[in-house]
């Protein structure tokens, strides 16, 4: 099983939704568009697929988010036991 849930994926926007990094799924598309959300490295718009493992970066205003992807919400869930927040890169 572990396997088949790693092939699984989910669109960025409502993945963002669900695991309630962002409020609401309109928002999380509109700050793609601008560009602000990285998946591995590359900007992502809001149709990219995410998986289980991917590294995500948003930067929108004075908030900075570096995460890995644990698990991929079916329901909104909240961001524990969803995502692993990580360090910043230049944080110490």
């Amino acid at each position: 099983m572990a396997t088949e849930e790693n092939r699984q994926s989910q669109r960025l926007d409502m993945f963002l939704k669900l695991s309630r990094l962002i409020r609401r799924r309109s928002i999380a598309k509109e700050i793609c568009v601008a560009g602000c959300v990285q998946i591995n490295g590359r900007i992502a718009k809001a149709g990219s697929d995410v998986r289980a493992g991917d590294c995500l970066t948003i930067d929108i205003r004075d908030r900075f988010l570096h995460v890995r992807v644990l698990r991929l919400p079916h329901r909104p869930d909240g961001p524990e036991g969803v995502v692993e927040i990580l360090s910043s890169p230049g944080e110490s």
